[in-house]
């Protein structure tokens, strides 16, 4: 084998629903070296969204991929793993006849159905972490299976670290910090569309309706601010309905009230952070978000938060929004309505987020933090060969031949 062979790195999908970690895996993947790295995804569904959002990367089906696919949102823990296991040895097959080098999981399905697999195959395993600290999968079966567990925030990782939690590292997802939206075109655009009064207050969410994001949440807020405003008070939700009891709790909420309801469903809509500019501020609602895309976004496009003290938003925000308390529709109003009345504050505040984001957040930070990671599995898989030949042996599978690092040398 040629000592200039590329890292091999399979970036394995569960399903085919599109979220914020493929687009920030998109990010990722957009800026990695193509002399150094064969990106290669394999896809339950092959011909589905996720295959047309990356299909300027090499793709392979996945020939292991179960009948009845592990549900979103479903706990996962070493029960669920050991499930995987006839699978896994399938998988870990495949992994070896393409010479994979690293396999990068990036929600929790993904993990139940690969952690497994690149172990038996002797690959290294980047577990990335994009839930809650409670995730069962990641406070029970990471610890064990990964070689490196990276977490989109602090707060995402479970309190009690143990095995490979003990070296998590924190990397932040990327973003486009050049973005630049006019954001008066864009406000007139939706003004228009809605019909509504040039001096209304336009509050805005972005994101799927799902109980964590709580939607209905939003709704309330605007309501509230509604009745405490002299000014007009306008919602809009743009996203996809993903839980039906839920989308019947919003429509009922919304045809309840006696004066126009004071939400308007716009849709899921691209690219979000536009629309999110045509907002005169970003109501954040949800719990436990480990590091929500749309709250950076609004940082970038100078949107003014106002967010739950909850999950992630803090360590997002820092002293670049404002925190209210969970739950609380009244609270989340009333914030609002101070900051939107005070435009010197929000200059001041939307000029800090803007220079955080663009310092915190880039796409070659995460890409250079990304490729380190990489980097050091190189080097531990070399120094690992012997016990990669022996587990091979143990599972049927022809030995690996194993991948120089010596192109990583300059980097560091």
């Amino acid at each position: 084998m040629s000592a200039e062979r590329k890292i091999t790195i399979c970036f394995a999908f569960a399903g085919d629903r599109l979220g914020g970690s493929h687009i920030s895996l998109k990010g990722l993947l957009d800026e990695l070296p193509q002399s150094l790295y064969r990106i290669l995804l394999v896809l339950e569904v092959p011909d589905g969204r996720i295959a047309e959002y990356f299909r300027a990367y090499e793709q392979i089906e996945d020939p292991c991929a179960l009948r009845k696919p592990f549900k979103v949102g479903r706990s996962f823990g070493i029960g669920n793993a050991l499930s995987t296991l006839p699978r896994a040895i399938g998988r870990a097959k495949l992994l070896k006849d393409l010479e994979v080098d690293i396999v990068h999981t990036n929600d929790g399905r993904t993990h139940a159905s690969w952690a497994l697999a690149a172990k038996l195959a002797g690959a290294r395993m980047v577990w990335h972490h994009r839930g809650d600290p409670d995730a069962r999968g990641t406070g029970m079966v990471a610890p064990l299976l990964a070689d490196q567990i990276v977490s989109v925030s602090d707060y995402a990782l479970p309190t009690n670290r143990w095995g490979k939690l003990r070296q998590a590292k924190v990397i932040h997802s990327p973003f486009d910090v050049e973005i630049s939206v006019d954001r008066d075109d864009m406000r007139q655009r939706l003004v228009a569309e809605l019909g509504c009064p040039e001096d209304a207050i336009i509050c805005g969410y972005f994101g799927q309706y799902i109980v964590r994001k709580r939607p209905v949440a939003f709704i309330d807020a605007v309501d509230e601010l509604r009745k405490m405003s002299k000014r007009p008070v306008v919602g809009v939700m743009f996203g996809e309905a993903k839980d039906r009891s839920l989308s019947e709790r919003m429509q009922d909420r919304l045809s309840c009230q006696t004066s126009p309801p004071p939400v308007t469903l716009m849709g899921y809509r691209e690219p979000g952070h536009h629309w999110i500019a045509a907002c005169d501020a970003l109501l954040v609602t949800a719990l436990n978000e480990p590091l929500g895309r749309t709250l950076v976004e609004a940082m970038l496009v100078r949107t003014p938060v106002v967010a739950t003290r909850s999950g992630g938003n803090a360590e997002a925000l820092a002293d670049c929004g404002i925190l209210v308390p969970p739950d609380d529709p009244p609270a989340m109003a009333e914030a609002a309505l101070r900051l939107l009345g005070n435009p010197q504050c929000i200059r001041e505040v939307t000029d800090r987020a803007r220079k955080m984001a663009e310092r915190r957040f880039t796409k070659d930070r995460h890409m250079r933090q990304m490729e380190q990671v990489y980097a050091d599995l190189v080097d531990r898989q070399l120094r690992a060969a012997p016990d990669r030949e022996n587990l091979a042996i143990e599972t049927n599978l022809p030995p690996v031949q194993h991948p120089l690092h010596h192109q990583f040398e300059g980097k560091r």
